[in-house]
C-alpha cells in the first residue's frame, strides 16, 4: 500500500521547485494535494501537469483571510485536511549596514508569521476533524547559524526551527506531529537568484557562487528537490506518529546535530 495512500495535503508554494517535487512525490504515495500559491495561474498549470489528485488553490501567506479560504477550499475539495507542508518562503541578502526595514519585515512576514499562522490554521482544522496530522515547517541549514551577509533569512529560519519546537510540543496533545526540514544548498531557479545577490556583495563571476556552495558540500554536490521528497515523505507518514517537534537536516552532511 502506497504510504499516504487516501491522505489529503495542502502544500504552500509548491506551483514550482520544492514545493512542486513534494507535490508530485505525494501524489505517487496516493495523496490528494493542493497546489497553493500566491501565483493561481502557475498553480492552475502545475496542477494541470500534475494530474487529477491535484488542484490548485490560492493562498498568500501575508494574508489572514487569504490562508482561512484556502484551508475551507481545501475541505471543500477534499474533504478533510491531513497533511501540511509550509513550503513558501522568500530570500534576501545585504551587509549588516545595508538592511532595510522593508526586507526585514517582508521576509518575517512570509517565512515566520507566513508559517506560524498556515499552521494554526491547519492545527485548527484537523483538531475539528478529531484524527490528528502532519505538519512540515521548512526550516534550512541557515537556521542553524549566523551567516555575514544572510542575517534576515538565518534569523526567519532559526525562528521556523523555534516554532516548530514549540508548536511540537503543544500539538502532539492533539495528535498532531510537527517537524521540520533543514535543507542545505539546493539547485534550481531559487538558487539562480541567490548566486545574483553573492555575485553583487562578493564581487563574484555569475554562477561562481553557486559552484563554490556545491563543491563545499561534502557529499560532492547540491541537492536538489528531489533529495528532500524521502524525508517529506517519511514525516507525513505514519512511520514518523512518534516523531515530535524536531528538524531534520537534509544536506549532504553540510551540518551535524
Amino acid at each position: 500500500m502506497k504510504r499516504l495512500e487516501g491522505k489529503s495535503a495542502l502544500i504552500t508554494g509548491s506551483a514550482r521547485g520544492i514545493g512542486r517535487a513534494f507535490a508530485l512525490a505525494y501524489i505517487e504515495e496516493g495523496a490528494t494535494v493542493a497546489i497553493a500559491d500566491i501565483n493561481l495561474q502557475r498553480a492552475r498549470e502545475t496542477a494541470a501537469e500534475l494530474g487529477p489528485r491535484a488542484y490548485a488553490v490560492a493562498l498568500d501567506v501575508t494574508d489572514q483571510a487569504s490562508i482561512g479560504e484556502a484551508i475551507a477550499t481545501v475541505v471543500a475539495h477534499a474533504g478533510k485536511l491531513d497533511i501540511l507542508i509550509n513550503n513558501a518562503a522568500l530570500f534576501d541578502l545585504a551587509p549588516i549596514v545595508d538592511i532595510t526595514r522593508e526586507s526585514f519585515e517582508r521576509l518575517f512576514a512570509i517565512n515566520v508569521a507566513g508559517t506560524l499562522f498556515t499552521l494554526q490554521a491547519a492545527a485548527r482544522q484537523m483538531i475539528r476533524q478529531g484524527h490528528g496530522g502532519k505538519i512540515i515547517n521548512m526550516a534550512s541549514q541557515a537556521g542553524r547559524r549566523g551567516e555575514p551577509l544572510v542575517t534576515i533569512y538565518c534569523a526567519t529560519k532559526a525562528a521556523v526551527i523555534s516554532l516548530t519546537q514549540s508548536a511540537g510540543l503543544d500539538l502532539i496533545k492533539q495528535g498532531i506531529n510537527v517537524n521540520a526540514i533543514a535543507p542545505g544548498v539546493v539547485d534550481g531557479e531559487h538558487w539562480d537568484g541567490v548566486d545574483a545577490l553573492f555575485a553583487k556583495y562578493e564581487g563574484l563571476a555569475p554562477g561562481e557562487k553557486k559552484q563554490r556552495a556545491g563543491a563545499e558540500v561534502p557529499f560532492g554536490r547540491m541537492g536538489t528537490a528531489e533529495d528532500l521528497t524521502g524525508m517529506a515523505i517519511f514525516l507525513a507518514s505514519k512511520d514518523a506518529d512518534y516523531v515530535v517537534a524536531q528538524t531534520y537536516n537534509v544536506d549532504g552532511g553540510n551540518w551535524m546535530s
